[in-house]
């Protein structure tokens, strides 16, 4: 008695295609609707932002005097003539080198006392954590011409108290050019690293307790704990407050404009935005102040497409 196999049937193909089509889903594009969010931001900030650039880069390229604001003669392009003076003026070469070199110094030192100070708040008590918070906090919300006016009086030649204490007399600290800009760099540092700080310790409070407990069974020091442990993982953050950090002490104006009177003697301690307040304000060159104003804003921007780039290295590597 035999058997008869028979292959199982195959479902008919529709002529035309390549088979059925899978469901379609009900996702779709987002299309136009975060930008129809974003729209009112992305309005304020051309008008904030936007049009004062663009009026920036067209003062930088006219004949912009007090004559010209004043009305008395009309305006003419100079195209880079501003900026050729500007490249051409040793001045302006020393200004720079001078603020770029004291941003770097403000920089590395705000950033080796905050996160000292984060450190440290992870190895005492409560109260006293609350204490030391409480203080950085104040003196990070202090404005800055108020705490620039309260750091003249304490290194008054006269009447201050730093001087009395550190037996220096009649020191003043405003006279020499060094002595100015350390004056002014303690400054930005105390209103500066409680940011650092903060930061640095809730990074810190994020680590695992069982690494940290690990370093200190395999009997690392706190340097090394810090070196090899903490500051690998808390790359990401410590580059952000890096860039912040320059960002900021790059464009300093008020405490060297109020604690130096205006650029110090001879204009000894003069920085990039000082440097462009003078020329626009004080010498009535205001197209020269722009095109200042268009190279500090190249500059930032330069620095600012780095820590994008970072960031994004950051976020392929995790």
């Amino acid at each position: 008695m035999t058997q008869t196999l028979t292959a199982p049937a195959t479902p008919p193909v529709r002529k035309g295609g390549g088979g059925a089509r899978p469901p379609r889903s009900g996702s779709r594009r987002p299309g136009w609707t975060p930008w129809l969010y974003l729209a009112p931001a992305l309005v304020v900030l051309a008008g904030l932002l936007v049009y004062p650039v663009y009026q920036l880069g067209l003062i930088s390229v006219l004949e912009y005097t007090q004559a010209q604001v004043s009305g008395g003669e009309p305006t003419s392009f100079q195209g880079l003539g501003n900026y050729r003076q500007l490249f051409t003026d040793p001045q302006f070469w020393q200004v720079l080198t001078a603020t770029v070199v004291f941003a770097a110094l403000c920089v590395l030192s705000t950033l080796f006392v905050g996160c000292a100070f984060a450190v440290l708040l992870t190895r005492i008590r409560a109260l006293p954590r609350l204490a030391l918070l409480i203080a950085s906090l104040g003196a990070w919300a202090t404005p800055a011409i108020t705490g620039s006016t309260v750091w003249m009086f304490l290194f008054d030649a006269d009447f201050g108290p730093v001087n009395r204490l550190l037996g220096l007399g009649d020191f003043s600290w405003t006279y020499g050019r060094y002595s100015a800009f350390a004056l002014v760099l303690l400054e930005v540092v105390w209103c500066s690293f409680p940011f650092v700080m903060v930061t640095v310790y809730a990074g810190i409070r994020a680590v695992p307790t069982e690494v940290l407990e690990a370093a200190s069974l395999d009997g690392a020091s706190q340097w090394r704990v810090w070196r090899s442990v903490l500051a690998p993982m808390l790359r990401p953050i410590l580059l952000v407050v890096t860039i912040q950090s320059v960002i900021w002490d790059f464009k300093i104006f008020t405490q060297i404009y109020v604690m130096t009177d205006g650029g110090g003697i001879a204009g000894q301690n003069l920085v990039l935005n000082v440097y462009a307040y003078q020329q626009a304000f004080a010498s009535s060159e205001y197209s020269l102040g722009a095109a200042i104003g268009v190279v500090m804003l190249l500059i930032l921007l330069a620095v600012t497409l780095v820590y994008l780039r970072l960031m994004r290295r950051q976020g392929e590597e995790l």
